[in-house]
């Protein structure tokens, strides 16, 4: 049986879109489930578009999501170079033995007639196919053209290609995702394999590449579909196996239109930069057109790869919802241990001087501000107020201290909160005594509590008030309490 080698093969003109990502898994997934390899390939050759910041990009990203390349522009392999930019010398090759056999031939028309023929079409309604005009040149015509310094495009000749391998111009293939898909060739017209310049075409080095590395199955985007066809044609013309091809539905935005970046990240790296932990990511990714057989959606690459079987990708358009992967990325921090979440969160701390906390207080602040965040950067307005004197009021904050009660509470605490030892376990106690007192006065807890917290805080909710009043100490509890007083 041969070998399953499968590839990702991004190209470098931004950087690695989540779209990108789930293809790379759904790649990734399909060779170790099926012991195979997986090939990372750099197309590069829109020089003006590609960059190496971009190129760095897709292999930082990749690596972070833990889909590791078997063979690849960095690691090497049997089938090198993997960077296309790098194999320019192996086109033309195989251009002449398609030219040589006929499925290939020299095309010398200026973009000035080829836009004539297009108008043409379009005044008559009809759907634009090239003219073949110079299929049947002599060598004086070709010559000719020649020396008035045309330089000839290769076309593929789809008529020959039809009539050596079809009965007639339809061409079917069995997607490993959508089942039968199939086209009528008539409608491709004679294509470029190679442009004037000498430099091969997508569909054209594509499979060239793909011939060369040995890919047994290509796993992509459902917007290649039109491209497959072409593809095919090539393959059968050069006389080589075709492999087999499996396209993926689009990933949309929740409003069903593409996903961009008005609707929040897009590119792997912008993810981990806003805090999604890339386990998390992973394995949302992994759910977009694909199921868990237990219906256990929370699992780890290996396990999705144990699971993993191609024939059951919908073949339908998958919804990008942010809300379910925020849920997803609370769950994994919560599954994070203190000492591996703080060191997560340092790069979100930057802007305090985390000097001011002892060890022990930075890993209750931690440990007592952790549940709610749903992305590891929430942290940075979550602990605002362990930083520095003074804090700012938030609008809620403001309204319960400009109230008679908070200020009559307020005045009540100062005095009393001079007196206590400052320990987690006797604030605990003290506050216990202070709420009882203002509830026998007909005040509630909540009340009580919430003019002490607007004060040392600046909000009306957040991390446990005994924890909170512990790490920032008493000097500082009362300064801003008094400071709250009108």
């Amino acid at each position: 049986m041969e070998e399953v080698r499968v590839r990702i093969a991004p190209s470098p003109s931004g950087n690695l879109h989540v779209g990108t990502a789930r293809t790379a898994l759904f790649n990734y997934l399909f060779a170790k489930k099926n012991n195979g390899k997986f090939i990372l390939r750099i197309e590069d050759t829109d020089a003006e578009r590609t960059s190496q910041e971009y190129i760095d990009n897709i292999f930082d990203s990749l690596k972070a999501l833990g889909l590791n390349w078997d063979e690849g522009p960095d690691v090497g392999g049997p089938y090198g170079p993997y960077t296309q930019s790098e194999r320019f010398d192996i086109y033309p090759k195989y251009i002449q033995q398609l030219l040589d056999s006929g499925f290939a031939y020299e095309c010398f028309c200026t973009p000035e007639e080829l836009e004539a023929e297009k108008a043409e079409a379009t005044a008559n309604k009809k759907p634009y196919v090239y003219s073949k005009k110079c299929e049947h040149l002599t060598e004086e015509e070709k010559a000719k053209l020649r020396a008035e310094g045309r330089k000839p495009a290769i076309r593929f000749n789809i008529a020959k290609a039809q009539k050596a391998f079809h009965d007639s111009s339809i061409l079917e293939f069995d997607d490993l995702v959508k089942g039968k898909l199939h086209m009528d060739t008539d409608l491709l017209g004679d294509f470029v394999i190679q442009k004037s310049n000498g430099a091969p075409t997508y569909n054209y080095a594509v499979v060239i590449d793909d011939m060369l590395m040995k890919i047994s199955h290509v796993i992509r985007g459902e917007d290649h579909i039109s491209n497959t066809y072409k593809q095919i044609l090539i393959y059968e013309a050069l006389g080589v196996p075709v492999p087999r091809f499996g396209h993926l539905g689009m990933i949309l935005a929740p409003d069903r239109s593409k996903l961009s970046k008005r609707h929040g990240a897009t590119a792997v790296s912008d993810f981990v930069k806003e805090g999604y932990l890339t386990d998390a990511l992973i394995n949302f990714v992994a759910l977009l057109g694909w199921a868990p057989s237990d219906g256990q959606e929370i699992k780890s690459v290996d396990e999705i790869a144990a699971d993993f079987r191609i024939g059951e990708i919908s073949s339908s358009n998958s919804i990008f919802e942010y809300d379910k992967l925020k849920w997803m990325n609370s769950h994994y921090i919560k599954q994070l241990s203190l000492e591996e979440l703080e060191e997560r969160l340092k790069p979100y701390l930057e802007k305090y001087d985390l000097t001011e906390l002892s060890k022990e207080h930075f890993d209750k602040m931690i440990e007592i501000t952790r549940e709610p965040l749903t992305l590891l950067s929430d942290i940075t307005d979550a602990v605002e107020y362990f930083f520095g004197e003074d804090v700012n009021i938030d609008e809620s904050a403001r309204e319960t201290l400009d109230a008679e009660t908070s200020q009559d509470v307020l005045k009540d605490f100062i005095s009393k909160a001079e007196n206590w030892e400052w320990t987690e376990e006797n604030l605990h106690e003290k506050l216990e005594v202070f709420r009882g007192e203002w509830k026998e006065k007909g005040i509630k807890p909540k009340v009580t509590m919430w003019a002490v917290r607007a004060a040392t805080t600046g909000r009306t909710r957040g991390a446990d008030m005994v924890g909170i009043l512990e790490i920032i100490g008493k000097d500082k509890t009362l300064n801003r309490a008094k400071k709250a007083l009108k």
